[in-house]
């Protein structure tokens, strides 16, 4: 069993003694820090970083993606998405491609390396997510995943775009 990172100890111990009833979304906030760098931790053993899994989850979803489309599906600026997408090319996870059909838009593919990615690496947020919920019973996962879904709902119906 990994010892918790420093980060995330502080992280617990401003929750248990500093602010134990701040705002649900700084709670939520910090449980994401802690998730991502419990599998950031994992990623690095595989020199796989942090920043490519996004895109690798949703390429493995279905590539032949345009950049924009990824940028948008990401949640981050397109140049942010152009510097990803060539370090990942270099490193042989991806190519790029214009179709015939259509020179202006640079479509992304994976590599059979690409593919191959995912049996490495999806286990790992899989350990990341059982770790989290060691100790919680079945029933209070399910709660918390409608109570989270329920907040995703409601600032949908919020956000103005």
């Amino acid at each position: 069993m990994k010892k918790t990172k420093p980060d995330t100890q502080l992280i617990l111990r401003h929750w248990q003694e500093a602010v134990p009833d701040d705002r649900l979304a700084h709670l939520v906030r910090d449980a994401g820090r802690a998730y991502a760098r419990a599998l950031q931790v994992r990623l690095s053993a595989h020199d796989v970083p942090f920043g490519h899994w996004t895109f690798l989850r949703i390429l493995w979803d279905g590539d032949g993606l345009t950049q924009r489309e990824l940028s948008e599906r990401a949640g981050v600026m397109e140049p942010s998405t152009f510097a990803a997408m060539k370090t990942m090319e270099a490193l042989g996870y991806i190519e790029r491609r214009q179709l015939p059909e259509n020179k202006k838009n640079m479509y992304v593919y994976l590599t059979a390396k690409g593919k191959a990615l995912k049996k490495k690496l999806v286990p790992l947020a899989e350990e990341a997510n059982h770790i989290s919920i060691q100790g919680v019973s079945a029933q209070d996962v399910a709660t918390t995943r409608r109570v989270l879904l329920a907040v995703l709902h409601n600032l949908a119906k919020d956000d103005p775009a």
